[in-house]
Parts: C-alpha cells; sequence; structure tokens
C-alpha cells in the first residue's frame, strides 16, 4: 500500500529491478491491479518491471475526494509513482476505458514518457460518433443505479458468473472475482464511469499524443464494433511517427488480457522500446 498523503492506494509490482523503463498499467472501467496478472508475469519473463495498481476506491485502495474524473485519477498517479521513488522514463499502457486517462495523463507528463500501448482502448473522439455517444451515457445510467444500489450486495453473486471474464488463474482470478463483488468497489467504479464524459473533455484539452512519441494499438479482433469505432481505436498509432498496429483474432474485449492472447500486448511494449532504443 502507498500512503499518497492521508489515502493509500494499492500497487502491485513485477519483474526485476533493472535501468530498463517501467511498464505503467491502467486498468480499465471496474477494473483492478489484477486485471494485468498475466501480461506483468510476461512482462518479467522479459526482463522488464512492471507495476499495476487499483484506482482510489477500487480494489484494496482507499476512495478519494469527488470528482472522480481524468484530472483527479492523474494526480492520484502522479502522486503514487512518486512515492514508490519512480522518477520515469516510462510506458504507459491503458485497457478499455483507461484510454481516456492516458490522454489526460500522457501530455501533462511528456518528458517522463516513452511511449503508449492502447489495449482495445476507447479515445474521447468515440464520443463524436452519435451511437457510442449513445452507449456510453446509457451505460452512465446504468452504472447510477448500480452504484446507488451498490450496498445491497448484490454484485457478489453477480462476480461468480462475471467476475473474471478475463481468464486469470489462481490468486489473480480469486482476487478479481472477489474485487468485483465488493460493495466499494462497485460504488467507486460506477462513479468513474459517472464520470466518462467529463474525462473525455479533459482527454481534448490536454490534446493528442505528440506524433513522435511511439504509440502501439492493440485491439481485439473478436469484438463487436462498428467500423467507425473500430478506425478511431487506431488514429493514435496512425498519427504517430511510430505507430503500431495489432488486431488479435479470436480474443474479445476481456481475454485479450489473458493467457492465451497477453503477448501481442508485450510485443506492443517491445514495439515502443524498440523504437526508442531501451
Amino acid at each position: 500500500m502507498v500512503d499518497i498523503g492521508g489515502r493509500r492506494l494499492r500497487a502491485v509490482r513485477a519483474g526485476p529491478k533493472s535501468d530498463r523503463p517501467l511498464i505503467v498499467l491502467e486498468c480499465g472501467a471496474f477494473g483492478c491491479a489484477a486485471d494485468w496478472a498475466v501480461v506483468q508475469e510476461r512482462l518479467a519473463a522479459k526482463g522488464l518491471a512492471s507495476v499495476a495498481y487499483d484506482r482510489a476506491g477500487l480494489g484494496f485502495s482507499d476512495p478519494g475526494p469527488e470528482p472522480r474524473d481524468g484530472r483527479a485519477i492523474a494526480a492520484d498517479l502522479t502522486a503514487m509513482l512518486a512515492k514508490l521513488g519512480e522518477p520515469g522514463p516510462f510506458v504507459m499502457a491503458g485497457h478499455s476505458m483507461a484510454g481516456l486517462m492516458l490522454r489526460v495523463f500522457v501530455p501533462h507528463h511528456r518528458d517522463q514518457m516513452l511511449g503508449v500501448v492502447l489495449v482495445d482502448a476507447v479515445t474521447p473522439e468515440m464520443m463524436d460518433v452519435r451511437a457510442a455517444a449513445l452507449g456510453v451515457h446509457a451505460y452512465r445510467g446504468a452504472m447510477k443505479l448500480v452504484g446507488l444500489w451498490s450496498g445491497a450486495g448484490f454484485m457478489r453473486p453477480v462476480s461468480l458468473v462475471i467476475g473474471d471474464l478475463i481468464g486469470l488463474e489462481g490468486e489473480a482470478s480469486t482476487e478479481k472475482r472477489r474485487i468485483y463483488g465488493s460493495a466499494t468497489h462497485t460504488r467507486w467504479a460506477a462513479e468513474e464511469v459517472l464520470n466518462w464524459p467529463r474525462t473525455a473533455g479533459q482527454g481534448r484539452e490536454a490534446g493528442t499524443f505528440e506524433p513522435d512519441l511511439p504509440v502501439a494499438v492493440v485491439t481485439a479482433g473478436a469484438a463487436r464494433m462498428s467500423a467507425a469505432l473500430k478506425a478511431l481505436q487506431v488514429v493514435p498509432a496512425q498519427a504517430s511517427r511510430h505507430g503500431y498496429v495489432d488486431h488479435v483474432r479470436g480474443a474479445n474485449h476481456a481475454s485479450l488480457l489473458g493467457k492465451t492472447f497477453a503477448d501481442p500486448i508485450v510485443k506492443g511494449v517491445e514495439h515502443v522500446l524498440a523504437v526508442v532504443g531501451r
């Protein structure tokens, strides 16, 4: 647990200490550090150190002040990395909704950034697509109810069915299901989703990634997504002078992080490191 000034965030480190860059892993909506267990194991096998963490209120971390938007999350991450004694440089990887959060965080820490890996991630610009915007607002409506009723404990039985769609093993799977069924986790995860439009707006305001920043986009080839949204997913890589795109055949949004499909994520990290000579 890392104290960031009266609150604690849970960080999970893996891999050997070395002079190579740290890989920082940001989970998606309703996620936690356990989401990255397989990826961290594969990175460690390559001699790469990584850190995943539970955002404020999620998993084992203490709640933080509202609103739980991109700026609040970025401030917490900045404080956590400082307390861990990690000045960078970093490769940032984000899954799903974390694509919005990285758009807030990365431009404000450009001097510490070697590159970005977007894992089936959303972008702020997806809010310009009517179908996507309607889907986000419907999701927010559902999550408002979920957040309000989180204390009723209804997520515990739900977690037994859909608590681990990634396909984790052992303690990681047990932890993922336990966290998914937690009332506190549910309440604060729902709060992040409610702030989706706000975080997307903050990402736009922060600006796009600089063209010289290596960006790898790894998407779920089996994901059901419109052509317009699929095209938007790869724009960050296309806009980079050092872009990389991999549509992983057979993977879905969750299983992309699991043992069958995690290697392409590691290859995305390796692409970034190869470009910068690290």
